[in-house]
């Protein structure tokens, strides 16, 4: 029956195309000097040679509409019809088409009738096709914007070859419970982790396809383990502890601000269980967070800000006057330990705050977020990406912006793509877009993950969060988690020499009432 199925649709899709090619050709279009409006607008887009259909929707008013795709070399191509605009080009057709193109450029042709039958053409774009595939999966937090509801949540995996998903975790079966902060080790699908947050709490890490919730908390930390990093060699794990509070604006250009109360870096070993800290114990007073690995596991990045407001609540306007510089430690895996402070970007030369260090898997790029201040810059609309070239220091904003915030962005595998989270479509909801960077650390035109049916996408609240590309599918199920969740965690133990253990306690309280509670705990 399968096969009957799949003869038929074959079938039907040449037929539709023989269909449209005859309208083509036994019609005369007149040819307009203008490109037709299209949504997502894909025009001169670069894309990768294992990307599924472009699907697109013709926005230009009209009764019928056909759309060419082909080689340059005219050596294939693909013709679709369409009453409603809506463009779905056949799976198999389409990757033969990519195939073909690789290292050069598909070009569409699109042709409309109006409603008074008038035959337009209008002029070609193309598709650039990349000589590098990227990761064949793409892992995303599906959810809705918001605070503190996490009603429906799931963790995504999409295969990027095809339409193809299906979800990792899923809240409904774990009693609601919010999950987040999911963090691949070096792109690969079989060993990460995640953290859950209410009755089924815990930080879940997984190993082929193993699953076990551990408790990241020790005596007198701030919070709990926050935004996660793995070192290269999957034992140790870099983590933030947060204590972060919400504050809400009362007028409609900005909603929320969130930010951190206290924020520390530990460090965990996965093999020993223990937890110890990374900063300097001699105070508490800077704001450490998002730590990122070098791809040599040399050196441990991560975002620091000072905050002279030690006494007291911190309030809007202290919001508005921190701003975090990039820094980094040495070290050594061997012994576990850390070498000094080095600043790698200040933030009061470019009037900025940082956000997200992210390092090319080559070493030679660092991208960051960077907003006007703060460190939750998903909120800011003036959020932007900029790319530090680590081997001569130079720094520039990255072309791939739009006037919505983008965050969120990570790496894939070989370096030349890079996913982020833009808000460009609807200016509220982040979706995921992705963008070629070549060998200079140039990035070209972005284009937004496909969709079967892209006008989906005007049509979807939900924000996909923090997208990561890994190198398979992940093999984990929605119902494996549920089971490991209904056990008691493994609770970490301390590694801190006692001479080492910061005054967590103390300087939290100093800032922070007894009934207050972490937006993430």
């Amino acid at each position: 029956m399968s096969k009957y199925i799949h003869a038929l649709v074959s079938f039907l899709a040449l037929t539709a195309s023989f269909t449209a090619c005859n309208s083509i050709k036994n019609n005369n279009f007149e040819m307009q000097n203008l490109m037709p409006k299209i949504e997502p607008e894909y025009n001169g887009t670069t894309i990768p040679p294992n990307i599924a259909p472009m699907n697109f929707v013709v926005k230009e008013p009209g009764n019928y509409f056909w759309v060419k795709a082909s080689c340059t070399n005219n050596s294939s191509e693909i013709l679709v019809k369409s009453t409603d605009g809506l463009i779905q080009f056949p799976l198999r057709q389409w990757k033969k088409l990519l195939q073909e193109s690789i290292g050069d450029k598909i070009k569409i042709d699109v042709f409309v009738e109006t409603k008074s039958h008038k035959k337009l053409q209008y002029q070609p774009f193309y598709f650039h096709v990349a000589n590098e595939t990227t990761d064949p999966y793409l892992v995303y937090r599906l959810i809705h914007p918001g605070y503190y509801s996490w009603s429906q949540i799931k963790i995504m995996q999409r295969s990027l070859d095809d339409f193809s998903e299906e979800s990792v975790i899923e809240n409904q079966l774990i009693e609601n419970n919010c999950v987040n902060c999911h963090s691949f080790n070096q792109n690969n699908p079989e060993k990460f982790l995640f953290h859950m947050r209410g009755s089924k709490g815990g930080t879940y890490f997984i190993e082929d396809n193993e699953v076990s919730k551990r408790e990241l908390k020790i005596e007198g930390m701030p919070g709990g383990a926050t935004y996660p990093s793995w070192h290269p060699d999957g034992r140790f794990v870099a983590f933030s502890s947060n204590q972060v509070r919400q504050n809400f604006y009362s007028h409609s250009d900005k909603s929320i601000e969130v930010y951190d109360l206290i924020s520390s870096l530990i460090l965990y070993d996965s093999v020993e269980n223990k937890i110890t800290h990374i900063t300097e114990n001699d105070s508490l007073l800077p704001l450490e967070t998002f730590p990122t690995w070098s791809p040599d596991g040399k050196f441990l990045y991560y975002c620091s800000a000072s905050n002279s407001n030690t006494n007291q609540q911190v309030d809007i306007k202290n919001i508005e006057e921190i701003q975090y510089n990039v820094e980094r430690k040495s070290f050594d895996p061997a012994t576990g330990r850390f070498g000094a402070t080095e600043t790698v970007l200040n933030a009061l030369e470019v009037n900025k705050s940082a956000s997200f260090p992210r390092i090319s898997p080559d070493g030679r790029f660092l991208v960051i977020t960077l907003a006007d201040y703060g460190t939750f810059p998903i909120w800011h609309k003036e959020a932007d990406l900029y790319m530090l070239d680590l081997k001569n220091g130079n720094m520039e904003k990255m072309s791939l912006n739009s006037e919505m915030a983008e965050s969120y962005h990570t790496w894939s595998s070989n370096g030349k793509w890079l996913v982020f989270s833009s808000k460009r479509m609807d200016g509220r909801s982040a979706k995921a877009f992705f963008s070629y960077i070549d060998s200079t650390g140039k990035a070209m035109k972005p284009f937004v993950l496909p969709l079967k049916d892209p006008s989906e996408y005007y049509k979807m609240p939900e924000s996909f969060n923090i997208p990561e590309l890994i190198a398979g599918k992940i093999k984990l199920t929605p119902r494996k988690v549920a089971f490991v969740a209904k056990k008691d965690p493994i609770q970490a133990l301390s590694g801190n020499k006692e001479e080492e253990i910061p005054d967590w306690n103390d300087d939290f309280k100093r800032k922070s009432s007894e009934t207050e509670k972490s937006a993430h705990e």
